[in-house]
């Protein structure tokens, strides 16, 4: 590889795979490295190392070399069914924690540009929270901490730890707190996908004047950032001299009945929503844009609908292969 150098670590999963095809669009040489490669299309990568981040020796070999960018976005992780029902905490927990000491450990010896890494709004305190129309999430307001899962306590750690080493080390480190990212080749099935990809998956299924299910009384509100507003967002962070973590993120906050209505009007049909019994998590969160606006004079622009549309679409054509 010559010229610009790009390592992704998390490059088999939904973001990654979509930020190693936006840095190849922008000339990046990239190495991709996961415990697999993409689940729903080929990997742009100029090579992809399949293998455990948790492994010492593993990661050595990635992150062998000069790279001018190097982000990390491998974790254990996925949507409320998989996170808030406590039995996968000890692996969420450990897993995501040993891939980013790993990472800094690795880096010592190495001539890297800038590392960035991938938190979540799941840091937020759940006390700011409680509030479906009006949570509370600027930047300032994650101490004192009290994130509602372990997945949001590690991602809290795991802050600190990069800002310790870039005080420490004089590492150009960015961290962006990503706020529900969604759209095409996400999880859509199998426990760990999130409400967009969930609910669409549930519309397409069923007929017109058909029944889905809804966790709780679907009156908890969410924000949702389409993949290439994330990216866009990503890229201009890891380029920018921002050293403080930054939500990124949208600020349309709907409920989860509407997100379940809006999808079924882009699907064209009528629906009937049955609430049950089920995880949840925070009552409400949305991005507070606030920072990123005065710091990158930059915020996400493309309206939920926007996203939603091609999302649908994507796993519409999914679900209709599973039936062939």
């Amino acid at each position: 590889m010559s010229g610009r150098r790009a390592l992704v670590m998390g490059a088999g999963g939904f973001v990654g795979s979509h930020l190693v095809r936006r840095l190849k669009s922008e000339s990046f040489a990239v190495r991709g490295a996961d415990l697999k490669t993409p689940e729903f299309s080929p990997t742009a990568a100029d090579e992809f190392l399949v293998g455990d981040l948790q492994n010492i020796d593993f990661m050595r070999q990635v992150m062998d070399g000069a790279f001018d960018e190097v982000y990390q976005l491998a974790a254990d992780m996925g949507g409320a069914g998989y996170i808030f029902t406590g039995a996968n905490d000890a692996d969420i927990m450990s897993n995501s924690a040993l891939i980013n000491l790993n990472v800094l450990q690795c880096s010592k010896a190495q001539p890297f540009g800038r590392v960035f890494y991938a938190s979540s709004a799941c840091i937020y305190p759940a006390y700011n929270q409680v509030n479906p129309d009006d949570p509370k999430t600027a930047e300032a307001t994650a101490y004192p901490a009290e994130p509602d899962s372990e997945y949001g306590w590690e991602k809290l750690f795991s802050e600190r730890l990069y800002l310790a080493h870039a005080r420490n080390r004089g590492m150009k480190v960015r961290i962006a707190r990503y706020h529900n990212i969604f759209g095409p080749e996400g999880t859509w099935q199998g426990g760990r996908e999130k409400a967009p990809a969930a609910l669409c998956r549930k519309v397409a299924e069923i007929s017109d004047g058909g029944t889905i299910e809804i966790w709780g009384d679907g009156e908890q509100t969410r924000s949702f950032l389409y993949i290439e507003e994330c990216l866009e967002g990503t890229v201009r962070l890891m380029r920018s001299d921002v050293g403080e973590p930054v939500n990124v993120g949208s600020t349309e906050m709907v409920s989860i009945n509407e997100l379940a209505m809006r999808i079924a009007a882009i699907a064209g049909k009528s629906i009937k929503i049955r609430h049950i019994p089920g995880p949840l998590g925070v009552r409400g969160r949305t991005s507070d844009n606030d920072l990123i606006r005065q710091r990158l004079g930059w915020t996400p622009l493309a309206p939920l609908h926007t996203g939603l549309e091609q999302t649908y679409r994507w796993i519409l054509t999914q679900v209709s292969a599973l039936r062939a």
